[in-house]
């Protein structure tokens, strides 16, 4: 269903302008502004390094973003911007007029992972939040901090250069990304009717363990589609010694756990992208107690469509038929709560590459492939915005050559050691999406 959304979007009249865009007349003077776009990053750094840290050592869970969006918000109006807080719940939007010309959105998220951070910063993370009815560590160990700090950034660079491009530009902070309901609970609260309507185009990053500094870019799918998982086996409690008198819910877990990767290894093409992973099993309160129930929570990734109805085909089949095996009752499955792929405009990707290539040089790469994480920009895609959505490094390049001769992988999104290298990142980051931005606005009249 995705990619046939992308074929069509040249037809729409967002992507109509989009193409005018593409004219030579409208290119941007990369040599021009590049030197005065680097001397207002380095000296808006300190700045934008401060903020890094502070959204760092105060992570907040999806729709609990209460402090995060006030210090976003109150950084955008001492820019200038008219901001308006509370959208979707915790959600920001920020936005300034320079003239006439396209409206063009850039979205930051704003929620943390409910987990420890293990990075040993000195800004390390020690906060505990209320999750699911239970107590947890939260940490902002996919990195959207880092999103945070280059989103204020982009928003002070365009502003410091707004003699050289003409539009409206709506900046975004996105609560709940994680749990992918964020962009269309925005979008469910008047995004596209409150605020003049559609943007244009929609442009995004997400930083990941390549070496600071580097973009990468890819044109069409970007990521995967997931789909949350949680199934609840139904037993029947008894004394641990006497497991004759009880229909056993941990052993039908354990089955499931084990026969489901089957659909993935047995029933999916193996030259075609597909995982279920179970992140969470939740079951007893003791030893010698064998409990009534046991759930577990986990997610499905897939990059299209008949693989992905193929395996949550799997997944309910999986389910049934350890329960009657049991002879327990049905499972309760539960399947939904998609994120679908972000798909990456052909015509934007190519302008944006061609202005990243030019302004940052082997700095900028193309991916060999799409990444198999997942998240809600897509949203707006679908609400029929182009948009495109970059990969930035952000690993210390000696960690991957130390971790490289240990024969380790090198610490990803979402581990409790993952960090990013503030200095280059933020800085590229910020360079990457203000010349991205400006490469599809008209200069000044």
């Amino acid at each position: 269903m995705h990619i046939r959304f992308s074929t069509t979007l040249l037809a729409t009249a967002a992507a109509a302008a989009l193409l005018s865009l593409t004219t030579p007349a409208l290119a941007l003077d990369v040599a021009t502004v590049k030197p005065q776009l680097e001397a207002e990053i380095s000296a808006d750094y300190p700045h934008l390094f401060d903020i890094y840290k502070d959204i760092h050592q105060h992570p907040e869970l999806g729709h609990q973003e209460t402090r995060t969006a006030a210090k976003l918000a109150g950084e955008m109006r001492a820019l200038g911007f008219e901001v308006t807080e509370g959208v979707g719940g915790t959600g920001v939007v920020a936005i300034y007029h320079n003239g006439p010309g396209p409206m063009v959105m850039i979205r930051t998220e704003l929620d943390a992972l409910p987990m420890q951070e293990k990075t040993g910063l000195p800004y390390a993370s020690e906060v505990k939040a209320q999750w699911e009815g239970h107590e947890t560590y939260v940490a902002h160990s996919c990195g959207h901090d880092s999103h945070m700090a280059i989103w204020v950034g982009t928003a002070k660079a365009m502003l410091s250069m707004k003699d050289k491009w003409s539009g409206t530009v709506m900046f975004i902070g996105q609560p709940a990304e994680e749990s992918v309901n964020g962009a269309s609970g925005m979008i469910a609260d008047g995004l596209f009717k409150r605020f003049g309507g559609k943007p244009d185009m929609a442009f995004a990053l997400h930083v990941g363990p390549d070496p600071a500094g580097t973009v990468s870019y890819i044109s069409g799918p970007y990521d995967t589609t997931a789909d949350s998982m949680e199934i609840t086996f139904v037993g029947r409690g008894a004394h641990g010694s006497m497991p004759e008198k009880s229909i056993d819910p941990i052993i039908m877990a354990a089955r499931f756990i084990e026969d489901v990767q089957t659909v993935i290894s047995r029933e999916k093409d193996p030259m075609v992208f597909g995982v279920v992973t179970v992140g969470s099993v939740t079951s007893g309160s003791a030893g010698n107690i064998i409990p009534d129930d046991a759930t577990l929570r986990g997610t499905i990734r897939t990059l299209d469509e008949k693989t992905r109805a193929k395996i949550l085909d799997g997944v309910r089949r999986t389910a049934n038929a350890v329960a009657a095996m049991s002879g327990a009752p049905a499972p309760q499955i539960k399947l939904g709560d998609t994120a679908y792929s972000v798909m990456n405009d052909p015509v934007l990707t190519e302008k944006t590459a061609a202005v990243l290539k030019q302004a940052m040089g082997d700095k900028v790469s193309q991916m060999a492939r799409p990444i198999p994480a997942s998240e809600d920009f897509s949203e707006f895609e679908r609400a029929g915005v182009p948009g495109e959505y970059l990969t930035l490094g952000g690993m210390d390049p000696k960690t991957i050559a130390e971790d490289a001769k240990k024969g380790i992988p090198v610490p990803v999104n979402h581990s409790p050691l993952f960090t990013v290298l503030p200095e280059p990142t933020i800085k590229a980051g910020v360079e990457a999406m203000t010349l991205s931005v400006m490469n599809v606005m008209p200069p000044k009249a």
